[in-house]
């Protein structure tokens, strides 16, 4: 992430070596860079991992905290790959603010998506009325893979607007998500940030972030075109 980014370069967010241009949210964490992930032997909810560099994992056996890039971002393209233990949780945030879930789906029925499936744009938290979680959106079908297995995915999205005032012009919006080539939304727009964005209103910039304190997870060929 050398220099300044221009809109229409592709920019690495992770260089596979060390975390240089990502913190996280309180310190120490445990996120570190190995060569290669596989479901531990002894407990398929967690990861095995082998030295080298490439891969971004947040502990082998034990939750840690978020991590966030120290770049900004609006408006992007996005490309991710993801890998999760089994049953594990964890989370892709645009802004720090907008969160794709990143779930062990492997198996779930079309007809039983919910927000909180693998690559759902999660749900915001207690309604005023209702005090139930609202707002969220299900993958259109699941195309998780095995947990251990990696899986990418490709986000096209919108910030929010605002104009001189900072009144808010237009929502976030999630123009096209795509899990492992297949199109799992389009033109989903967020009118506020979804649950657990570290602010409860809209803001112009934000961090990409990795949700870490779910389970165990790990991430590799980040890449991010600002719009």
């Amino acid at each position: 992430m050398e220099g300044a980014a221009s809109v229409g370069d592709w920019i690495e967010l992770f260089n596979g070596r060390d975390l240089s241009g990502w913190k996280g949210r309180s310190e120490p964490h445990t996120w570190h860079v190995v060569g290669a992930v596989h479901l531990a032997e002894d407990d398929r909810h967690c990861f095995a991992s082998d030295p080298g560099h490439g891969v971004m994992i947040n502990s082998e056996r034990t939750r840690t905290v978020d991590i966030h890039t120290e770049m900004q971002h609006g408006s992007c393209e996005l490309q991710v790959a993801f890998c999760v233990a089994e049953r594990s949780n964890s989370g892709v945030y645009l802004m720090g603010q907008y969160e794709i879930q990143v779930l062990d789906s492997w198996g779930t029925p079309d007809t039983e998506l919910k927000y909180g499936t693998n690559g759902g744009i999660y749900a915001r938290h207690n309604h005023p009325v209702t005090h139930q979680d609202y707002g969220g959106h299900a993958p259109r079908t699941n195309a998780s893979r095995r947990p251990g297995e990696w899986q990418e995915l490709d986000v096209r999205f919108h910030a929010p607007q605002f104009d001189a005032d900072g009144k808010k012009t237009a929502n976030a919006r999630f123009e096209r998500v795509m899990l492992n080539g297949k199109v799992i939304h389009e033109n989903v727009e967020c009118d506020l940030p979804t649950g657990g964005a570290w602010s409860s209103e809209d803001i112009p910039l934000g961090p990409l972030r990795l949700q870490g304190d779910h389970g165990a997870v790990a991430y590799r060929n980040l890449r991010i075109r600002l719009l």
